[in-house]
């Protein structure tokens, strides 16, 4: 039975995102190159899958045969469900399309069946945009949500303009911002847990990780990180 929330699939991650992301939820997660976003986001379409959840990816970074490879070397196995149909996943060239890529997408999601949406990324469709064709965008999608639908859509910070980055994260119900912190010898990826509708105590919590082939995410005790 599918549960209420998206769940990473990692417990100690859940509970520091207040259990996980609650079903009808409009996401954001955002960073800097290399902080951690398409692996966070794999891990969640991971853990969702074997909670029992239908998702669909929009993905601007891989093909469906790099997706299977690089979730296989994280040690998450998508393959069957991509075969039983319980994730779809859809390669999209956004930059291509130009001030019509926000439109293709969003018929492209209310067509597409499944309780989880997830777009990573979204960067190439709005950098080059109006704000306010960005935010339009945020709205439809969090109609989409008010029907029940869990969205999570990945940016790129430094590739959006600072103002209109606030207006989008005040318009999600959760968001988890990446950045990465090195002290000459080794660098850890932070996730920092700005926001979750409902998620309480979970505001605020700073889950500091990397990322092994064979493993995937790996929790790294925030004293080590700093010592």
């Amino acid at each position: 039975m599918a549960q209420a929330v998206m769940s990473t699939g990692n417990d100690e991650l859940d509970s520091k995102m207040g259990g996980g992301i609650p079903i009808g939820s409009l996401t954001l997660i955002e960073g800097s190159s290399g902080a951690g976003k398409s692996v966070l986001s794999q891990q969640m379409i991971w853990g969702s899958l074997q909670k029992g959840l239908t998702l669909t990816l929009f993905t601007s970074e891989n093909t469906v045969k790099s997706l299977v490879q690089q979730m296989h070397s994280l040690d998450l196995e998508i393959l069957d469900f991509l075969l039983l149909r319980r994730l779809r996943v859809y390669p999209v060239e956004l930059s291509r399309l130009g001030p019509l890529g926000l439109r293709f997408l969003l018929q492209a999601m209310k067509q597409t069946p499944g309780e989880g949406l997830i777009i990573d990324s979204l960067t190439s469709a709005i950098a080059t945009l109006p704000a306010e064709a960005g935010l339009s965008f945020f709205e439809e999608c969090k109609r989409l949500c008010a029907d029940g639908r869990t969205i999570i859509i990945i940016l790129h910070s430094q590739a959006v303009n600072p103002e209109a980055l606030v207006r989008f994260r005040s318009i999600c119900d959760a968001h988890l911002q990446l950045r990465t912190e090195g002290d000459g010898k080794r660098v850890i990826k932070l996730l920092e847990v700005t926001k979750v509708r409902g998620g309480g105590s979970a505001t605020g919590s700073i889950v500091s990780f990397d990322v092994e082939p064979g493993w995937g995410m790996r929790m790294v005790p925030v004293n080590k990180v700093k010592g």
